[in-house]
């Protein structure tokens, strides 16, 4: 699959792009919520014969409106638009979340930004989406401004899971900070995933037989530490089962920092700098610190163990966990 075109700035903004449908969020996570309104872009715009792309904000804004408490994102602008790729999009505009943009009014985001930058025949949007200086454009204001200035909107009501609970992406933090990796892949309808170079680190566990690729995370992330049973891609797509703790490394790093120590199976290699990503399957116990390291060793064997079991019998949750986490 080719990759998608990712647009930074609207000047650059392709005329083969013009006409288009365009699906508005913050889209973090590309959960089965937002995928059922990028679902309605996708199928309006190849009812009208027309590309298909997605106009989100980078950064988040609450790290615009709060620095000091930056957002646990579950999906980076690169996997966000990897993912609307694998849906289908023609590309991503990711428009700067400048102070600028905070202050520009509904009308002028609909006029300079809609109409006049992207061109655009049809706008979806979720329930809850608003724009513009304090938040001023909603729904009905943009049903109204495709009324004066052309264009048709479809607004998609809220999306509840199997058990009529809405799905959001607060929702699925909660559920990954909780150790829940079950509930949280259920909800994003994919296997959680986090991209990241691998980094030199202290190579103890080479000396104990399990080599790690290490990687550090966000420090925003809010993931429960722990080990899991996690798939590695690779940068070359090449997938290997494998075994990650991510926490603070007790036993051997009184004061260490948050850190994803991924062994992986049947593999030898030089992994570093190479950018990789990760996807989780499985919460197989809490991090903890034994007294010494023929206890660890012996642990991680057992973890290793378990997560085979686990990756033995795996599949996948749909097209998108396909591409993630099965090449």
């Amino acid at each position: 699959m080719d990759p998608i075109r990712r647009i930074e700035s609207l000047d650059d903004f392709p005329e083969d792009l013009r006409g288009c449908v365009v699906a508005i969020g913050n889209f973090d996570g590309l959960h089965r919520g937002h995928q059922a309104v990028l679902q309605v872009a996708l199928d309006e715009a190849q009812r009208r014969s027309v590309p298909a792309v997605m106009l989100t904000f980078e950064p988040h804004p609450r790290t615009l409106f709060k620095p000091d408490a930056p957002v646990f994102r579950l999906t980076p602008a690169p996997l966000k638009a990897r993912l609307a790729g694998i849906m289908g999009f023609a590309c991503v505009v990711e428009l700067p979340f400048t102070h600028e943009i905070a202050q520009m009014s509904a009308d002028s985001f609909v006029g300079d930004v809609l109409v006049g930058a992207l061109g655009i025949c049809h706008v979806v949007t979720g329930f809850n989406f608003h724009f513009g200086k304090a938040r001023q454009g909603s729904p009905e204001f943009l049903t109204d401004a495709g009324t004066r200035f052309g264009f048709d909107v479809t607004v998609v009501e809220p999306f509840a899971d199997e058990n009529t609970e809405l799905v959001s992406s607060s929702r699925i933090r909660a559920c990954l900070a909780a150790g829940d990796v079950s509930q949280a892949n259920g909800l994003l309808g994919y296997r959680y995933t986090v991209e990241a170079p691998v980094v030199k680190g202290k190579q103890l566990g080479r000396t104990l037989g399990f080599p790690t690729a290490n990687m550090a995370l966000p420090q925003e992330a809010e993931l429960c530490t722990g080990i899991y049973a996690v798939r590695f891609t690779r940068a070359d797509g090449a997938i290997h089962d494998g075994v990650a703790s991510f926490g603070y490394r007790p036993t051997v790093d009184e004061n260490g920092v948050p850190l994803l120590e991924t062994f992986l199976f049947n593999f030898e290699g030089d992994l570093y700098n190479e950018n990789c990503a990760v996807s989780f399957f499985a919460h197989l116990r809490d991090e903890e610190k034994f007294d010494g390291l023929d206890l660890l060793t012996k642990q991680m064997r057992r973890d290793s163990e378990a997560a085979g079991a686990v990756l033995g019998d795996v599949r996948p949750l749909g097209p998108m966990d396909r591409m993630l986490a099965f090449g």
